[in-house]
């Protein structure tokens, strides 16, 4: 998919909140926080579980990941990056004795998120993006219809609210096992959409949100 060239200079990622920065370079420092958790009110789950979709939303949603993650790898969990010195020395030349190489993650996205996961969130962040660039007084009922186009059933999206100017939502875009959320605020050219981590079984119930 290719990204739209008016996005290319201006896209941005929230750096706090919710959902943190995912740079590519950086990602063996981050960790991508929970956008959604098991816990419930006495009168029940305020989301939906993904194993308690409708028969008939569900397979179109089904269609709908499919078709976006139809050119990412299987489930696999991603490799861990090499592990030795960053910096190439001239030839010749040893690391210093004291020299600190970089330990394979224990916390963020390469363990949290598997590849197909991770592979498809960067390409649901972008559709969606794209959608809600140019969208006027983004309301939330303009964020859902928008949503709901592009194939995301109402069942997979929470937490839609008014804060400001901005539409708030979360997605619950778990399938086969893996543990994708989206964390999005609809803003027209400061929409920021960003992926997180969704409980692994259970409902997903979008956290408070703060305006």
């Amino acid at each position: 998919m290719r990204r739209n060239p008016a996005l290319t200079s201006t896209f941005t990622r929230s750096p706090h909140g919710l959902c943190p920065l995912l740079a590519m370079a950086a990602l063996t420092a981050l960790t991508l926080p929970a956008c959604g958790t098991e816990k419930t009110d006495a009168g029940g789950p305020q989301g939906s579980s993904a194993d308690t979709v409708g028969v008939s939303s569900g397979a179109a949603f089904a269609t709908t990941l499919s078709e976006v993650a139809q050119q990412c790898p299987s489930s696999a969990a991603p490799e861990a990056p090499p592990t030795g010195p960053t910096r190439v020395l001239p030839s010749g030349q040893t690391p210093p004795d004291d020299a600190i190489e970089p330990a394979a993650p224990t916390a963020g996205p390469e363990v949290e998120l598997n590849a197909r996961d991770w592979c498809a969130g960067s390409l649901h962040e972008e559709r969606i993006t794209q959608a809600l660039w140019d969208v006027e007084d983004p309301t939330p009922a303009k964020v859902r219809a928008i949503l709901n186009g592009l194939g995301y059933v109402g069942e997979r999206i929470h937490g839609l609210k008014q804060s400001g100017t901005a539409t708030r939502f979360f997605l619950d875009l778990r399938d086969q096992g893996g543990r994708l959320g989206l964390s999005g605020s609809a803003a027209g050219e400061k929409t920021v959409v960003d992926m997180c981590v969704a409980p692994a079984t259970g409902p997903f119930t979008a956290p408070e949100q703060h305006v």
